[in-house]
């Protein structure tokens, strides 16, 4: 097998045509460099030097393997540079699982503006319900989840971001369009078309009704909040969302909004990872970039309400040092650490 050390010395002396600033460039003495050159020509059979007319020169042998090691070096050297890229946050890897719903709304804007500072990190943005990007979390298909917070699973961290009004949407032509409130009973009197299975919006109704004894008459699940409002304009069926996602709607008297009495159906979106996160200096950057934005867990009042209120917040936040350092660590941010390419 050859001799790395060996084959670095060659190269080093194949480069500088010189024994003495080979030795000096590798600190180490002319003898010891004659001493490994003559154990890799003994390695390799045959001589890689030549001296004539006071000049060393490399034999037809010597190119052919110089040629060979300065293409492995220049990997070697590029290697190094990624090595260095990944410790000081100019390069890496980021997934991250969010809703269809914020996946439009909230990311393209956080995302953007966390790219102006970290370039270099390439950032993979995964769709699903609130319940599969937790998952995604456990067998590691997502690095942080950005949901709502409808479960509390043993090895995963929350840190709440922002508050959500879920809201009663109807046509204008319903009879509760002309209603000032209802009462949570009168939900059982027609059709609802609810959030997909695993979204935190349906879980969040689910549990009020459950809580009242209200049986839901649901025709229909879905993720597609498109479908949704089209169906509720359609039809006599109505259906709960957050109201951010249907202002504009509700502007135009596409949709009306139904207040029920009683306490708002208020939904947490938080940023959830692994408490025993490797911390590398993507994840601490991303989580560096979000810190000024964490709520604190059970006061929930200061929080902004809806992604435009998050991103009003955020842009009002002074952008980290451009290019700053982030030293790499292997520890995590675990309980004990909670105050812690999109072009």
């Amino acid at each position: 097998m050859i001799n790395v050390n060996q084959l670095r010395v060659f190269y080093i002396a194949a480069k500088e045509l010189n024994f003495s600033k080979a030795a000096r460039k590798l600190n180490v003495t002319q003898p010891a460099v004659t001493a490994q050159l003559k154990m890799f020509e003994e390695f390799c059979g045959f001589k890689l030097f030549r001296k004539g007319g006071g000049k060393l020169s490399l034999t037809d042998e010597g190119k052919v393997l110089f040629t060979r090691a300065c293409a492995l070096f220049e990997k070697q050297r590029q290697l190094e540079e990624a090595i260095n890229d990944l410790q000081k946050c100019r390069m890496g890897y980021l997934r991250i699982g969010t809703t269809k719903t914020y996946a439009r709304r909230l990311m393209p804007g956080l995302l953007a503006r966390f790219h102006r500072n970290y370039s270099g990190i390439m950032l993979e943005l995964n769709e699903g319900s609130s319940l599969e990007m937790l998952r995604g979390l456990m067998d590691y298909t997502n690095t942080f989840a950005i949901t709502a917070n409808i479960s509390s699973p043993p090895d995963v961290l929350f840190r709440q971001l922002l508050l959500e009004e879920v809201v009663l949407i109807v046509s204008p032509n319903h009879p509760w369009s002309r209603e000032k409130e209802i009462q949570i009973d009168q939900l059982s009197s027609f059709s609802i078309i609810m959030k997909e299975e695993g979204s935190g919006t349906s879980k969040l109704v689910q549990d009020r009704a459950a809580k009242a004894n209200v049986e839901l008459n649901v025709i229909m699940q879905t993720s597609n909040m498109h479908f949704i409002k089209e169906m509720v304009k359609q039809s006599d069926a109505f259906s709960f969302v957050v109201r951010s996602s249907v202002e504009r709607e509700i502007e135009r008297g596409e949709l009306v909004v139904v207040p029920i009495r009683g306490e708002p159906l208020m939904l947490e979106i938080v940023l959830a990872y692994l408490s025993d996160q490797e911390l590398t200096s993507p994840v601490k950057a991303f989580l560096d970039f979000l810190t000024p934005l964490f709520g604190v867990i059970g006061s929930p009042s200061h929080l902004p309400i809806g992604a435009r209120g998050l991103l009003n917040r955020l842009t009002n936040l002074p952008l980290p040092q451009h290019g700053r350092e982030i030293t790499h660590s292997s520890s995590s941010y675990g309980r004990a650490g909670l105050t812690a390419t999109i072009p």
